[in-house]
């Protein structure tokens, strides 16, 4: 498994860096999925003005939210056998993880970690539109960052 990885960070007054974590997390969730394949993916952080310009252009919902994926695998038409799997782009609004991070009253790396988890399982195909995907995913999101030691309690 070899795992090309694009951190991009576009909100000039965010100085932290979460490249290792989001490292960490696709290794540990390809691991935990079973999946062994190439892959590349890419993280941006965007502030809430940014995001909400992508949530009204691209989603035709108007206003900021805190995580949006681009999955590129949408239709398998567009994965080419003995390449890497293009997996896309997750967009996370640093204001809005630091709002939850308060309102939920963890770290800031704890939520940053969250979203970019949920961002990277909707890229592999997990959705929460009906109850039991939601269960799922969830679960899911759970398992991967408490095996990866970064649950609430933990960071």
């Amino acid at each position: 498994m070899n795992v090309d990885f694009a951190y991009i960070n576009e909100v000039e007054s965010f100085d932290e860096n979460y490249e290792k974590d989001f490292s960490t997390i696709i290794e540990g969730t390809l691991n935990h999925l079973h999946i062994s394949d190439d892959i590349e993916v890419s993280a941006i952080l965007v502030d809430d003005q940014k995001i909400h310009e992508i949530n009204r252009d691209y989603r035709q919902i108007d206003r900021s939210t805190d995580v949006i994926s681009f999955a590129l695998e949408d239709s398998e038409q567009y994965y080419v056998e003995g390449m890497p799997r293009e997996l896309g782009d997750i967009f996370i609004s640093v204001d809005h993880a630091k709002s939850q991070a308060e309102e939920y009253g963890h770290s800031l790396r704890r939520e940053m970690c969250f979203l970019f988890t949920h961002g990277l399982l909707h890229l592999l195909g997990y959705d929460h539109m009906k109850e039991e995907d939601e269960k799922v995913m969830f679960t899911l999101q759970k398992e991967i960052l408490k095996e990866l030691h970064m649950t609430r309690e933990e960071i």
